[in-house]
């Protein structure tokens, strides 16, 4: 029992490169995104828009947005973390070029 457990992990692929799993679990991602976002659109439609075509757009509108959120978990997913940005580099582009002191 213990040698055919060892063997199944010998064929297998480390998680890092198991595009099986990876795949799964971008469908499954972009699927319940899509679910709940259209959804949430709908119910934002009914609340708030009378007209049948703004409560389209309404659902339309939440569609994309699962899909866009769906979209970037996927790549990060493949691709590994998103990419890091310091806060020396944020906070240059808001104040500026740092100045000299001239005493």
């Amino acid at each position: 029992m213990a040698e055919e457990l060892r063997q199944k992990k010998a064929q297998g692929f480390p998680p890092p490169y198991d595009l099986n799993a990876k795949w799964d679990a971008c469908l499954d991602l972009t699927a319940r995104r899509l679910a709940y976002s259209s959804l949430a659109g709908a119910f934002t439609a009914l609340l708030f828009f009378r007209s049948p075509v703004t409560r389209w757009a309404s659902v339309a509108f939440g569609a994309g947005l699962g899909i866009g959120s769906a979209y970037t978990d996927c790549s990060y997913i493949f691709d590994g973390s998103p990419p890091k940005v310091s806060s020396s580099k944020i906070s240059a582009i808001f104040t500026g070029p740092p100045q000299e002191d001239d005493e």
